[in-house]
């Protein structure tokens, strides 16, 4: 048999191509330039017209371990050679492995785990299980979060991007949450959790089935909470009958510096969620984690849910490249350490730029707030919007080779866990040069 070799694409075909024939996320199809990425190794990547980026972002908060890691290639290929698909009702190796191997990361009791095709597909299946276990139909959820794209997890979803989407949202009660914006501040813990004990008396407590929030708020601004905040939840749910749920799908596999961002906290949720940097995201699966009393109600209840790539083999065997990986070369130890550099890079960023009105991050899932103003914190763009100030430095950093999450006044550091000092300085440098732009924007 013959094989023709096949001419590559061009950059400008690739990208051609991929906009007149597939939709993108999140935008106005008219205005995009998508990079046409032909490679990455570590924590950059290259285009196919050979321009080289840092990821500064992972991706999107997903590729933890640095990408082309062979130990995470090689495990999916070994299982395409042995067996590339089964049913959701068979059982094989890989499944079998890797929800043992969970049950050993997960905090607490934590120990039975449904597989599903990504964050959204997770947090979906959380809130039907925590309906399911109490038979209570509303679910608490925060302004400043973000669950997912799909039906009931953008309902869940606080921030704008829900507007667009909502509809038939019967069943989602948003709560504020302890931050209220650069310019207010915090609450104190003690005003956070009245203000949460008095949602739930406004609304019934027996109403309400769940609470579903990221310990850590991931794109609404990397919100790191005051310490006590996630175990007066755990308390409250307690007391009425909540089942907690806790959406790590960005947060979980050593993006903070622990396994889990709970685990700084000593919280044991009823329901986690997961995904991301479950398999690095170099193939798509998530996962709802949950304690023996949510999984006890299942052996009795039919779960009425279900999915053809549910703990599919590929998947699970990428979770478990991956989570070799992570331990192996102690990306977790890494994140915690490089974590601190962080910290300082941040600090310094802040003493040499005036835009730059907060930094927050708890190991390597960081933030800037850029504001136009130093006295009165007035952002530099406006909340669910941007300015002409935040597009040049987006377009700045993207011509100075990096690649990162940048959202109405804030610009995102979360780099992958495998980062070193060196490559850290090397992005921080081009952050550096592009907040010129902001700090001409801030007022004397």
């Amino acid at each position: 048999m013959v094989i023709e070799a096949v001419k590559a694409l061009s950059a400008q075909e690739i990208t051609e191509l991929c906009l007149r024939h597939t939709l993108y996320d999140w935008s106005a199809q008219s205005g995009l330039n998508p990079l046409p990425v032909s490679s990455a190794e570590g924590v950059h990547f290259q285009t196919a017209d050979g321009r080289r980026f840092i990821d500064f972002n992972s991706q999107l908060m997903c590729v933890n371990a640095g990408h082309g890691d062979r130990r995470i290639i090689e495990a999916i290929k070994r299982q395409a050679d042995q067996l590339p698909y089964i049913s959701p009702f068979m059982a094989h190796e890989p499944r079998a492995r890797l929800g043992a191997k969970l049950a050993e990361l997960l905090p607490g009791d934590i120990d039975k785990f449904f597989f599903t095709l990504g964050g959204a597909e997770s947090n979906e299946n959380a809130i039907k299980m925590a309906r399911a276990v109490t038979g209570r139909p509303k679910i608490l959820a925060r302004y400043r979060s973000y669950h997912g794209s799909t039906g009931g997890a953008v309902q869940a979803t606080g921030d704008p991007r829900r507007w667009p989407n909502e509809g038939s949202g019967a069943g989602i009660v948003h709560v504020l949450d302890p931050y209220h914006g650069i310019q207010r501040g915090w609450d104190t813990v003690e005003e956070a959790l009245a203000n949460l004990e008095e949602a739930i008396q406004l609304e019934g407590p027996s109403t309400i089935a769940g609470f579903i929030l990221e310990p850590i708020t991931g794109t609404n601004g990397i919100l790191v909470p005051p310490d006590g905040y996630l175990q007066g939840v755990r308390t409250i749910c307690d007391r009425y009958g909540i089942l907690m749920i806790c959406d790590e799908v960005m947060t979980g596999f050593g993006r903070t510096g622990r396994w889990f961002a709970v685990d700084h906290w000593g919280v044991v949720p009823d329901l986690i969620t997961m995904a991301k940097g479950l398999t690095s995201s170099y193939v798509p699966l998530g996962a709802v984690g949950m304690r023996p009393q949510v999984a006890a109600f299942f052996d009795d209840h039919v779960f009425y849910g279900g999915l053809t790539y549910n703990s599919h083999p590929l998947a699970c065997a990428a979770a478990l490249g991956a989570i070799q990986a992570y331990e192996e070369d102690d990306m977790v130890g890494n994140s915690r350490r490089m974590g601190e550099v962080l910290v300082r890079l941040h600090r310094r960023l802040r003493e040499r730029h005036p835009c730059v009105g907060a930094t927050r991050s708890l190991g390597l899932f960081g933030c800037l707030e850029l504001v136009r103003d130093r006295q009165t914190l007035e952002p530099l763009a406006p909340f669910n919007g941007t300015s002409p100030e935040m597009k040049a430095i987006a377009q700045a950093l993207l011509e100075g080779g990096m690649h990162t999450f940048v959202r109405w006044n804030t610009i995102m550091t979360n780099p992958p866990l495998c980062i070193t000092e060196a490559e850290l300085e090397e992005g921080f440098e081009i952050l550096d040069g592009a907040l010129e732009i902001g700090d001409r924007a801030v007022r004397d």
